[in-house]
């Protein structure tokens, strides 16, 4: 039977002049989203991508199966308190999508979630928002905003059904069921009730999909008559709104990748203007939380200003505008904890932080506290070599304890109490795996890659135990933003780990695991860093005999995407395959039109190459697409992305295809043709999407 032909894009040649340099890019017509010639394209990239799976279709469902027979797909979240109820979500057989639900609490000290079991009613319960119900005749649904007002009458959210995170925002009215007439079309997400639960403050986007204007929306009028609170002309920033857990201030944050600057509105008085914390200062970022100390409202700041792992310091309110000189140091700074998050309530203070590259929690109570000098900060300790701890939901001012998670590569997502007086921890939910699943039978570990200029890169590893050394491996990598990857166990992944494929995750720099430092030297003019890195833990794992490369696939999305294209440039030879989900592998396009969504945001973290020519010519020597190379040999690559997605457009993976095929390429490209930037929504969805996808990686490993 003869082998399906793999479509070839026609060459359109189009000519970008930059700083001298003339490119000839045969692709870029490939943007042209609404064209049938493009359309036709994609279709037959799909059904190419099918084709060549089809021998899989066995496997993807038995992995599917695996999935679904090991979640308890009737479940409940651990509920939490906010007012007077306790608030808490199902999952229900069948069905892709959560109901939000509360009950109410038995008395006003009621502080211990009630035990919930699927199939038991709960006294009282109310279903506030049946996401199921608001999905229902759409192929994609998205909740970008969902907040209950303080009194607990009315219910604020927002929905996208087509993927392109524009949400039509409504209100509901909890006592009879129904929405109210308010309804307000094209909003970012994160909308927010005043505390007095009679304005809704929210955000819109430019044509650039950045949020850009804060408004405030009296509840019962029509959307002419919305109030413009604040408006971002910086084309780097982005705009946010929220509420301090006290209930004192509303809050507007202006933030870019190394900038920040934070608006206070006095709760009492939601029509007042917005009070600015600190001025911007380009490079400096800082977060404010509001707290009690001996009756004194103070602002606590976390800011690196000459500080570049954080440091936390204190200001009164009345001092706003002034700047870090004129506070007071709370916890001063480190060059090996990067402070990561404070979070204040009445009775006390609880610290995140980095150390060692894994994530810390540590509490202050305030009792009987006059002075934040006096205060004792104790650390959560954890009895797991490799682990992720952070707070969950905690809403409440006046709660007593602490709602924490816990994880790790072997222990499932774990819901902990902990009690601030006491220290005594209450395990309240740990993620049900059925099927016998027992954490005793991994093992996790922590290895050192070393790279070219000598720094020592962490990897953590999960696999079976009695898995036989050298295994087939497959290596996961982000490496941007400053955001850490941390280990959590995975239901899916231990499709993979049972077959005897062992699971690693490179952190590489551009990540956030190892301090500020370590993110600087992996953005802008050090971004081959993240790359070479990756090799290191790729070599590394072969040297050390966890695996050969024939037995190698790497993995990466979107900023990861880009990871995995430059890497398969640099060393095909050590992968037998490459998945990149919604890569950003034409990056220097993309950053050079600040038409395009998000660009302008995006120049403090890869550089400006339409102004600096050291910044183009630095990108122009990675990016993918552009150094695809004739003459070698690349592994099989699967390239997965969306049609909808505004972050990394679907053309970029669709140029990069196109390119690989010119050199021979063994490339695939699947593309969603009704999702966005997460793929596809809903958890059946996302499931076979995901056996799809680990279905491929087996293939290609040969297991």
């Amino acid at each position: 039977m003869a082998l399906p032909t793999p479509p070839r894009a026609a060459k359109h040649p189009t000519t970008r002049i930059h700083h001298g340099d003339t490119v000839i890019d045969d692709y870029e017509w490939l943007r042209e989203k609404d064209s049938e010639e493009v359309l036709a394209h994609l279709e037959a990239e799909n059904a190419f991508t099918e084709q060549q799976n089809a021998h899989l279709a066995g496997l993807r469902e038995s992995i599917f199966a695996e999935i679904k027979d090991r979640t308890l797909e009737t479940d409940l979240s651990v509920p939490v308190r906010e007012g007077d109820w306790w608030y808490y979500g199902r999952s229900i057989e069948g069905q892709e999508y959560g109901v939000h639900c509360r009950a109410p609490i038995s008395r006003e000290d009621d502080w211990a979630p009630p035990v919930l079991e699927p199939g038991v009613p709960v006294p009282g319960e109310q279903v506030l928002l049946d996401a199921n119900a608001e999905a229902d005749g759409h192929d994609f649904f998205s909740l970008g905003s969902y907040d209950v007002s303080r009194d607990g009458r009315r219910l604020a959210f927002a929905i996208d059904v087509r993927g392109d995170e524009r949400y039509t925002l409504r209100v509901r009215d909890l006592t009879t069921g129904e929405n109210l007439a308010d309804e307000i079309e094209n909003t970012s997400h994160g909308a927010v009730f005043s505390p007095d639960g009679e304005f809704i403050f929210y955000t819109t986007v430019d044509e650039s999909w950045r949020p850009d204007t804060v408004w405030r929306h009296r509840i019962g009028t029509g959307r002419e008559q919305d109030v413009v609170v604040f408006s971002e002309e910086d084309e780097r920033f982005w705009l946010g709104v929220g509420v301090t857990r006290s209930s004192r201030y509303l809050v507007i944050v202006a933030g870019s990748s190394v900038t920040s600057e934070w608006h206070l509105i006095d709760a009492a008085a939601p029509e007042s203007d917005p009070r600015m914390v600190w001025p911007r200062r380009d490079g400096v970022e800082y977060s404010v939380e509001h707290a009690v100390i001996d009756g004194d409202d103070v602002l606590l700041v976390l800011h690196n200003a000459e500080a570049p792992n954080f440091e936390l310091v204190a200001v009164t309110p009345d001092a706003v505008g002034t700047g870090p000189d004129d506070a007071t140091v709370v916890r001063a700074h480190s060059d090996d904890v990067r402070l990561e998050d404070v979070e204040a309530f009445a009775g006390h203070l609880v610290f995140g932080y980095r150390r060692d590259g894994l994530s810390r929690l540590a509490i202050a109570s305030l009792d009987g506290i006059r002075s934040l000098a006096d205060i004792d900060v104790r650390e959560v300790d954890f009895d797991e070599p490799l682990y992720t701890v952070g707070t969950g939901s905690n809403p409440e001012w006046a709660q007593p304890g602490v709602r924490i998670s816990f994880g790790s590569l072997v222990t499932p997502a774990t819901v902990v109490d902990l009690d601030v007086a006491t220290g005594h921890r209450s395990v309240l939910k740990q993620q049900p795996v059925l099927g016998g699943y027992s954490p005793d039978d991994y093992e996790q570990s922590r290895e050192w890659a070393t790279a070219e200029d000598g720094t020592r890169v962490p990897i953590s590893l999960v696999w079976k135990r009695g898995t036989p050394r050298p295994a087939p491996l497959l290596l996961y990598g982000y490496g941007s933003y400053e955001a850490s990857m941390d280990p959590a166990m995975s239901i899916a992944r231990l499709s993979l780990l049972d077959r005897g494929v062992t699971f690693a995750i490179a952190h590489v720099r551009g990540g956030g695991e190892l301090g500020r430092a370590w993110y600087e030297n992996g953005k802008t003019l050090t971004k081959k860093n993240t790359f070479t890195d990756f090799i290191a833990c790729a070599r590394h794992l072969v040297d050390s005999g966890y695996t050969t490369t024939d037995a190698l696939v790497a993995e990466g999305g979107s900023a990861g995407g880009l990871l995995m294209g430059a890497v398969v440039n640099l060393a095909p030879e050590l992968f037998a395959g490459v998945l990149a989900g919604v890569p950003f592998v034409d990056p220097l396009t993309s950053i050079l039109d600040p038409e395009l969504p998000l660009t302008v945001i995006e120049w403090d973290e890869w550089g400006n190459p339409l102004a600096d020519p050291d910044v183009y010519a630095y990108m122009k020597s990675y990016s993918p697409y552009e150094n695809v190379r004739d003459g070698i040999r690349y592994p099989p690559i699967l390239a997965v992305t969306s049609i909808n997605d505004t972050r990394v457009l679907y053309v970029e993976p669709a140029k990069w295809v196109a390119r690989l095929r010119e050199v021979g390429a063994p490339v695939q490209l699947k593309i969603e043709m009704s999702a966005g930037h997460g793929g596809v929504s809903g958890r059946y969805n996302a499931w076979r999407e995901r056996a799809y996808e680990l279905a491929w990686v087996l293939d290609t490993l040969g297991s």
